[in-house]
């Protein structure tokens, strides 16, 4: 196998055909993906159909606790997770740019192959394409996801009602702030590391204990606070949060006042913001600390009627007992982090 990635590897021929047996089916083919066809041939299975896609172009490609790999499996399970929906089948898109290190590719497909596993979903289809080096950052990822969503299974973002208790699966900031201490060689004195996770798991036990359960979201770019504002508009309610109750790493937390970013603005990529009814937020609670991944998930909030005549807002009680306003990020806090 070449040690670099070469034009001729997006070229159709034989040298396309070696990077295709040699590393993407090395890693993560099974049946589906080993027959070779231009389209995968996929059971339909009971349910209405979840569908998403996502790209990811972070940089740099390997940090701590993950790589662009684990994003772009993670992100996508996660994105057809929210609905309820159980994903089954991803697939994936290659940019590579000429010159790309053939071990970084590899190590990266060895990475969603093992999350594709963990997730319980299969890679099922995908394309390469080689760009001129200079014209690409090495490797550019999409993928896209399917699933099922059960009978009786019904989640959106409209659904929040006054009442309702807002949850967060655990620790805020992590991967925004690892991400930029990556680039611009920060340290610290605790270990930060990316939060990426597959959490169709969390999800369905989430639901199983909880089962009027109103909606789940990633705080992906924008952080909790987009994520909040979002929701609060969707469903035309107030948001008000507590900030002694919202969890933070102290790592977390300081890097971003040193930087002088609000850690509710900064990106998760392995976190859920889950609305559920006020009765069914104990087991919700449980449920998410029960799952390795939830393991610092917390009530952080509740949701009131929004006053007529005002739009929709999202508040947060303060450590010193004031309020302030939870404004959506504006611009691009940290670019590429996805």
């Amino acid at each position: 196998m070449d040690e670099t990635v070469l034009l001729g590897h997006g070229s159709g021929g034989t040298m396309m055909k070696r990077i295709i047996d040699e590393v993407f089916f090395e890693a993560y083919a099974d049946k589906e993906l080993l027959e070779g066809n231009d389209a995968a041939r996929l059971p339909q299975e009971p349910g209405r159909v979840a569908f998403s896609t996502d790209s990811f172009v972070v940089t740099p490609h390997f940090f701590p606790g993950g790589d662009i790999g684990r994003l772009a499996v993670c992100g996508t399970v996660n994105d057809v997770a929210t609905s309820g929906a159980i994903p089954k089948y991803l697939s994936c898109g290659f940019i590579l740019e000429e010159g790309f290190p053939m071990e970084d590719l590899k190590r990266i497909c060895q990475t969603m192959a093992e999350v594709a596993r963990e997730a319980g979903v299969h890679i099922v289809t995908g394309d390469t394409k080689v760009v001129n080096r200079g014209h690409g950052d090495g490797v550019f990822i999409n993928t896209s996801g399917v699933g099922f969503i059960p009978e009786g299974i019904d989640l959106s973002g409209a659904y929040c009602k006054p009442g309702d208790k807002i949850l967060v699966t655990g620790t805020l900031g992590d991967h925004g702030i690892t991400i930029m201490a990556c680039r611009e060689d920060l340290s610290f004195n605790a270990d930060v590391a990316t939060d990426a996770a597959p959490l169709n798991h969390l999800i369905q036990e989430v639901i199983a204990a909880a089962p009027d359960t109103r909606c789940f979201r990633d705080p992906t770019r924008g952080g909790l606070a987009s994520t909040l504002n979002e929701l609060a508009d969707q469903s035309g309610v107030d948001f008000v949060v507590e900030e002694d109750a919202i969890p933070v790493k102290d790592a977390v937390r300081g890097a971003c006042e040193m930087l002088g970013y609000d850690v509710y603005q900064v990106a998760n990529e392995g976190k859920m913001v889950c609305v559920v009814p006020a009765d069914q937020a104990e087991a919700a609670l449980a449920a998410m600390k029960s799952n390795v991944y939830g393991k610092d998930a917390a009530i952080i909030g509740e949701v009131l009627v929004s006053p007529e005549g005002r739009d929709p807002r999202v508040s947060l009680k303060t450590g010193f007992g004031t309020m302030r306003i939870m404004d959506m990020l504006v611009g691009e806090q940290l670019p590429r982090i996805c």
